[in-house]
């Protein structure tokens, strides 16, 4: 036992030692939220002039609907001509309306050098449809025909509320359910490969410096291979943790300059009742205490039970795969030759990752159910559901499951590693590696 903490403790320093290693730590999280933060700050960026759009209204109907915005100036102009199509024009695109859009909707057409943008093609369609709106309201002539149909349209506002151990009351949201349940499915998913062909790429380039064969003669190849295993499992552990705790106080310093968002002109065109005007305003405001119900329903999630399933589901699954990534390191010579041990290993993972998607709908059905007891994708699909809550039997049952199919993977794993790690030259083929199990 002593010696596979040495192997420990060398895997563990060795790797948070390397400058790779530091510099990934410490850059990682910074990437991250430059990845989330720098397009949202591209983003708003605008351009310091408004462009110009020429509209031409052949109805002489519709020119005082257009309401300009910091983006976008709309100039009235009887036709189009030349000058507009030409690449130096100081016109952005042409507006066209031929018709009245109230008997011909398709009577309108951009025109542009390029292809039109996506902001200024959603202005238009807004400012015209509310127009368009009012014009058919208008022509069927009924008293409080505005109000009607508003009321008509009012939505209903569903709240969720779950019930504690004790019968209380909680808000609950199912939303918040899904991310933090779909976060933790992630990290195990990503922790398992990442580390997981760290393993590999350890074995592999100790066997092929012929470093192992001075090794063996001195500690055991299962002694070996668990050190291994154990080692750069700690070695996540404390990079997880690093980029914790670096993400969090990014974040937060991040959302205090960009979490206040600008205020935003509401351009409405001429004629908008007060009661349009009303529905328009609430539409964008946030539901009173929505802040207070979003907190009740973060703080109303099982943290202790999805803490602790987290742990050993990545116990679980990480010894399960890193077993069967070091074989396929101690199996081949060569970086290429481990494709064909890997690749099925990586698309079962990626079986459970989609599985996992698929089940956020159903957290219940079978398909969330049965993969969430099979070993090989039940790190990765059980932590979808138990957000939502799992019986305490089938949370039981699949680790029971998963680390009983672990160890068998740490036995097989050993077995391959024992005869692999000294085999030089060739690349084995299944039946082969087969016999290896079988020697004792």
């Amino acid at each position: 036992m002593n010696k596979i903490f040495i192997i420990i403790r060398r895997e563990f320093l060795t790797r948070v030692t390397k400058k790779s290693f530091i510099l990934l730590t410490l850059l990682m999280p910074f990437i991250f939220a430059a990845l989330v933060f720098v397009p949202l700050a591209l983003a708003g960026i605008k351009d310091d002039k408004a462009k110009q759009v020429a509209l031409v209204d052949k109805t002489g109907l519709y020119a005082e609907t257009f309401q300009n915005n910091e983006a976008y100036t709309f100039i009235q102009v009887p036709d189009t001509t030349a000058e507009m199509r030409a690449d130096d024009s100081p016109t952005e695109a042409v507006v066209y309306i031929s018709d009245t859009l109230t008997a011909h909707p398709e009577a309108i057409t951009i025109y542009s050098r390029r292809e039109v943008s996506s902001d200024l093609l959603t202005l238009v369609q807004t400012q015209l449809n509310e127009r368009l709106r009012q014009d058919k309201l208008r022509a069927y002539n009924v008293p409080e025909l505005e109000r009607i149909i508003e009321d008509v349209q009012a939505q209903v506002s569903i709240g969720t509320k779950k019930w504690t151990a004790d019968g209380t009351e909680r808000h609950s949201d199912t939303f918040v359910a899904i991310g933090a349940g779909f976060l933790f499915t992630f990290l195990i998913y990503m922790f398992v490969i990442s580390y997981g062909a760290m393993v590999m790429q350890s074995v592999l380039e100790e066997k092929t410096g012929r470093i192992v064969e001075l090794m063996v003669s001195s500690v055991k190849p299962f002694q070996l291979m668990m050190g291994k295993i154990i080692g750069i499992a700690f070695v996540g552990f404390l990079q997880l943790a690093i980029w914790g705790i670096m993400l969090a106080v990014i974040l937060v310093g991040a959302s205090l300059v960009f979490g206040q968002a600008p205020s935003m002109g509401m351009h409405l065109p001429p004629g908008t009742d007060a009661a349009t005007l009303q529905a328009m305003q609430t539409a964008t405001q946030p539901a009173e205490g929505s802040t207070e119900q979003l907190m009740q329903a973060l703080i109303g999630l099982p943290y202790a039970e999805m803490g602790i399933m987290f742990v050993l589901y990545f116990i679980g699954g990480y010894l399960l795969y890193a077993s069967f990534f070091a074989a396929a390191g101690a199996s081949v010579s060569q970086q290429e030759d481990t494709s064909q041990f890997t690749m099925p290993l990586i698309l079962l993972m990626m079986f459970g990752l989609y599985a996992a998607m698929y089940s956020i709908e159903n957290t219940d059905g079978p398909l969330a159910f049965w993969a969430s007891l099979f070993p090989l994708t039940s790190p990765i699909v059980m932590m979808v559901r138990i957000p939502f809550g799992v019986p305490l039997w089938q949370e039981l049952l699949s680790l029971s499951l998963l680390f009983a199919t672990a160890l068998l993977f740490v036995w097989i794993g050993a077995k391959i590693y024992r005869v692999g790690i000294l085999m030089y030259g060739k690349k084995p083929s299944l039946k082969e590696i087969a016999r290896w199990i079988k020697y004792k």
